[in-house]
């Protein structure tokens, strides 16, 4: 397998939903400066991290910053009938770029790029990878 799976897919592989697996791998696979992709719905988050990268966070604080990163993006839902639904979110951090991308009903794409890219031609390309998936 090129990608690594979270702990819970591996304890549990048949738990994940392949289609998540596949957003995971393709927006993995679509930019070099992709350090992580994770992918919450309905409870459950699948994620991925580029093979011999360490992740700047450890489970919890990953886990903290997901539920966050659920309640702004449900706030942002509130202004949708003066501005319009929002595409994605962006925050940068000394260390890295982190995008916000909704799916499905409910659910969230959160991405870490590393600094040394054009992050927005890099959003451009895992849009596109999302609405493959989900309009």
């Amino acid at each position: 397998m090129l990608f690594q799976v979270s702990l819970q897919q591996q304890l549990n592989p048949n738990s994940g939903c392949m289609e998540y697996e596949e957003i995971c791998d393709e927006i993995l696979k679509c930019d070099k400066n992709i350090r992580y992709v994770g992918v919450y719905d309905f409870g459950e988050l699948y994620e991925k991290m580029r093979p011999g990268l360490k992740s700047y966070l450890s489970i919890e604080e990953t886990e903290m910053s997901l539920s966050q990163a659920v309640y702004r993006w449900s706030t942002r839902k509130k202004t949708v009938n003066k501005i319009g639904k929002p595409i994605f979110a962006l925050a940068k951090y000394e260390k890295v770029y982190r995008v916000t991308v909704p799916i499905g009903g409910a659910g969230l794409i959160l991405i870490s790029i590393e600094l040394d890219t054009d992050v927005n031609k890099v959003v451009d390309k895992i849009l596109k990878i999302k609405n493959k998936y989900h309009q």
